[in-house]
C-alpha cells in the first residue's frame, strides 16, 4: 500500500532545490536519483585531451629524446565523445522538459550548455568531415564548461569570485602604476652609454621598453633576485636603492595588501552566500513543515507535526546512511513519547545534515581475571601508544643512520642484513603491539580507530614483504629494492603520530577539510588550467626545438648557451608539444621560480607577444588563485583553532564533527525570522500551501 506521506516526500525532498533554482514542475525521480553517470561522463570527456592529437601517451616530454607517442586513429576519440555529448544532450532535454520553456529563456546556465553542445557537436562534424586533420578543434576549448554547469557550488563560487574582482581593481591599477613609473625611472638610470663596461644593465634588463617591464615584472615575483641588480651594483652601490624601493613598495606592501583585501572581500561573499544557502534552507524546511502540518487534519490548526510522517518521509529520501540515522533514530527520539514536534523541533532535526560523522567506539571486552584486567588497562593507555611512538621513531633514526653511513656506497656494496635483521625486530614489536591492542580493544573497537586501521595495513603489509625478503628477494627483485621498499613503508608509518600530537592534529584536520570544502575551488582551478593548456598548445606547439646534436646519443653536444636560459637549465621537458607537458608546465609557473625563463623562451622561438599569455596566466593562478586558496586556508584554521584551544589531544578529531562552511561563520549569519519566512512563502510564485489557522 502506498504511503499517505509519498507527495510529502516530493515536496520535502525538492523544496530547498526547488526555492534555489528551478520551478515547481521539477520532475523529483530525476533530481532526488541524479544520473550518476553524468559526472562520469563528463570526467571522461575531460580526459580526452591526454589521448587526442598531440598525443600525451609518451615516456618522456623531453623533445630531445622523445619517442613518437601512440596516437589514436582517427574516430576513436571521436566515438567516445560523440558518446558523451549525446548524454549531455539527453540531459539537458530532460531540464528542458521539466522547468518549462518559458523557465528555460530565464536560465542563463542552460541557455549557454545549450550552446556549448551545439559548438561540440558542429566542431565534431567538421572534424569527421576533415578525417581528423583539423589543426584547432574548439570544442576542447569549451569542455570544462561540462563541469562548471554541473556543480552548483562551483557555479556559486565562480560568482563569488566575479565579484570579488572589481574590488580588487584599485589595487590593481595601483600595482600597474608602481611597475609602469619605476620602468620609466629604470629606462632613465640605465641608458646606453658610451662605456661598453657600464652598458650590462642596459643590454640584458633595460634595452628597450618591453624588456624593462618585463624586468621589473618577474623583479616583482622575486625571482630574477638579485641577478637583476648585480650589473648596476656592481658599478655603483648606490643603484641598489631603486630595485630595493621597488621591491619593498611592489612585492611587500602592494602584492601583501591585495593579498589581504581578497582575503576580506571574499570572505565578505562567502559569508553572503552562506547566508542565502542558510535562508533558502530555512525556507525549504518551513514549506515542508507546512506541507506536513497541512496533511494532519487534526493537527491542522496547531504548530505541530506527527512523528510517524516525518519517519515516513525521510525513509524515502536519498542520503547518507548516517545522516538519516541521526535524524531519524537520535533526533526523533526524543519527541517519541509525545508523538509529535512542534515547528522549532522539525527545523533542528535537519542541523544534522552539517555535521560530519563520529564514530562511535564499541565498548572494551569484560574479563574475569583480575591480571587480564590489568594487562588491558596498560595496553589500553594512552603512555603506551606514546611508547610505541617512541619506537617508530627508534626505528625511523636507524633507518636514517644506515643510510647517512652508506650514503656513499653504491647498491651492490651495501651490507643489507644488519637492516634486515634490524626492520625484522621491528616489525615483531608492531606485530604484538596490534595483537596486544585487539586484546585491550576488541577486533571491532580496534577497527574504530582510524589511526590504528593505518597503523594495522601497514604492520600486516610489512610482515608479509619481510617475509617475501626471506624466501623470494633473490627472484624477480634484488634484496636492495626489497629492503628500499620496507624502509619506505616504515618511514610512512610513523605518520601515526599525527593523531596524538594536538597541533599536527589540527593541521592535518585542515587539510583533510580543505579537500572536502574546497572542492568547488579545485573544479574551477582545473577548468583554468585545462583552457590555458589547450591555448598553449594551440599558441605554442613544437615552438621549441632543440638543435640536431643534442639527443639521447650526444647529450654532451657543443651546444652553448646564455647561463639562467631554458636551453642552458635543460628545460626541455617543459613544453606544449601535449597537454600533460603543457599541464605540468603550467604548474611550474605558477610557483613563480625562474618562470621568466618560460617567458624569455618562448620570446625568443616565437614573439615578443608570447609574453601576454605567460603574464596573464601569472596573474590568474598565482596572484589570484594561491591568494583565494591562502585566504581559505586561513578562514579554515582560524575557526579550528579558536574551536580546539581549549580542548585536548582526543577531542580534536570531534571538532571535525562539527565543521562545515555553514558552521564556520554560524556567529556571522543571522537566522531568518518567522514573518520573513511566511511572508516568501506566501509570495512564492510556485508554491501553493494550504495554511489553515496559523
Amino acid at each position: 500500500m502506498a504511503s499517505p506521506y509519498l507527495g510529502d516526500l516530493e515536496i520535502l525532498a525538492r523544496t530547498e532545490f526547488v526555492l534555489v533554482q528551478y520551478p515547481f514542475q521539477v520532475s523529483v525521480i530525476y533530481y532526488l536519483y541524479p544520473c550518476r553517470g553524468l559526472g562520469l561522463t563528463i570526467a571522461v570527456v575531460l580526459l580526452l585531451a591526454f589521448v587526442e592529437r598531440p598525443s600525451s601517451l609518451s615516456v618522456t616530454s623531453d623533445s630531445r629524446y622523445r619517442s613518437p607517442p601512440w596516437e589514436p586513429p582517427c574516430g576513436f576519440t571521436e566515438s567516445i565523445e560523440i558518446v558523451c555529448l549525446l548524454i549531455f544532450t539527453l540531459d539537458l532535454a530532460i531540464k528542458s522538459y521539466l522547468i518549462g520553456w518559458d523557465e528555460f529563456k530565464k536560465n542563463k546556465w542552460l541557455m549557454s550548455y545549450t550552446m556549448v553542445i551545439s559548438i561540440s557537436i558542429i566542431d565534431w562534424v567538421l572534424s569527421i568531415s576533415m578525417v581528423c586533420d583539423e589543426k584547432l578543434r574548439v570544442r576542447r576549448l569549451i569542455r570544462p564548461f561540462f563541469l562548471l554547469q554541473n556543480s552548483s557550488l562551483m557555479k556559486k563560487t565562480l560568482k563569488c569570485i566575479k565579484r570579488t574582482l572589481p574590488e580588487i581593481a584599485s589595487v590593481i591599477l595601483l600595482l600597474a602604476l608602481h611597475l609602469c613609473l619605476f620602468t620609466m625611472i629604470g629606462m632613465l638610470l640605465f641608458p646606453k652609454t658610451e662605456d661598453p663596461l657600464k652598458n650590462q644593465e642596459w643590454k640584458v634588463y633595460f634595452r628597450n621598453l618591453p624588456t624593462s617591464l618585463t624586468s621589473l615584472l618577474v623583479l616583482l615575483t622575486t625571482a630574477n633576485n638579485p641577478d637583476v641588480m648585480i650589473p648596476a651594483y656592481s658599478q655603483n652601490r648606490g643603484y641598489a636603492i631603486f630595485f630595493i624601493s621597488f621591491s619593498v613598495m611592489g612585492t611587500y606592501c602592494m602584492m601583501n595588501l591585495l593579498t589581504a583585501i581578497i582575503y576580506n572581500q571574499f570572505r565578505g561573499y562567502l559569508l553572503m552566500s552562506v547566508q542565502t544557502s542558510i535562508n533558502r534552507r530555512r525556507l525549504g524546511i518551513r514549506a515542508a513543515f507546512q506541507v506536513l502540518r497541512s496533511h494532519d487534519a487534526e493537527n491542522a490548526a496547531g504548530e505541530r507535526v506527527p512523528i510517524d510522517a516525518v519517519l515516513q518521509v525521510m525513509s524515502r529520501i536519498q542520503m547518507q546512511s548516517y545522516y538519516r540515522e541521526a535524524i531519524t533514530s537520535v533526533r526523533t527520539r526524543q519527541y517519541q513519547t509525545e508523538g509529535f514536534m512542534n515547528r522549532e523541533q522539525f527545523k533542528q532535526i535537519f542541523d544534522e545534515l552539517d555535521k560530519d560523522r563520529i564514530n562511535e567506539h564499541p565498548p572494551a571486552p569484560q574479563y574475569n581475571s583480575v591480571v587480564l584486567q590489568k594487562l588491558q588497562v596498560i595496553f589500553s593507555h594512552s603512555y603506551f601508544t606514546v611508547f610505541g611512538n617512541a619506537v617508530a621513531l627508534a626505528h625511523v633514526v636507524c633507518i636514517c643512520t644506515v643510510l647517512v653511513l652508506n650514503s656513499d656506497k653504491s647498491t651492490g656494496e651495501r651490507d643489507n642484513l644488519y637492516m634486515e635483521i634490524i626492520n625484522m625486530c621491528f616489525i615483531i614489536y608492531y606485530l604484538s603491539e596490534m595483537c596486544v591492542k585487539i586484546f585491550a580493544l576488541s577486533w571491532k573497537g580496534y577497527l574504530s580507530y582510524r589511526n590504528n586501521i593505518f597503523d594495522g595495513f601497514l604492520t600486516i603489509l610489512l610482515l608479509v614483504l619481510q617475509i617475501t625478503i626471506y624466501v623470494i628477494y633473490h627472484g624477480v627483485f634484488s634484496l636492495w629494492e626489497m629492503v628500499r621498499f620496507v624502509n619506505v613503508l616504515v618511514v610512512f608509518r610513523f605518520l601515526r603520530i599525527i593523531p596524538d600530537i594536538k597541533l599536527m592534529a589540527l593541521v592535518a584536520s585542515t587539510l583533510l577539510d580543505l579537500v572536502k570544502n574546497l572542492r568547488a575551488f579545485a573544479g574551477i582551478l582545473v577548468v583554468v588550467y585545462y583552457i590555458f593548456a589547450v591555448f598553449g598548445i594551440w599558441l605554442f606547439e613544437g615552438a621549441i626545438k632543440p638543435p640536431p646534436d643534442m639527443s639521447m646519443e650526444n647529450i654532451t653536444s657543443n651546444f652553448s648557451t646564455e647561463c639562467g636560459t631554458y636551453e642552458q637549465l635543460g628545460y626541455w621537458p617543459n613544453n606544449f608539444d601535449d597537454f600533460a607537458a603543457a599541464i605540468i608546465l603550467l604548474y611550474d609557473v605558477m610557483i613563480i621560480n625562474n618562470w621568466q625563463a618560460f617567458m624569455d623562451a618562448y620570446t625568443r622561438y616565437t614573439t615578443e607577444w608570447s609574453k601576454v599569455y605567460f603574464v596573464c596566466w601569472w596573474f590568474t593562478s598565482s596572484v589570484m588563485w594561491v591568494n583565494l586558496f591562502v585566504a581559505l586556508i586561513l578562514e579554515n584554521f582560524t575557526y579550528k583553532w579558536d574551536r580546539s584551544h581549549s580542548c585536548s589531544v582526543t577531542d580534536v578529531e570531534r571538532i571535525r564533527y562539527e565543521t562545515s562552511v555553514q558552521l564556520m561563520f554560524k556567529e556571522q549569519v543571522k537566522e531568518p525570522t518567522e514573518e520573513e519566512l511566511l511572508c516568501q512563502l506566501q509570495q512564492h510564485r510556485h508554491l501553493h500551501l494550504h495554511w489553515g489557522h496559523t
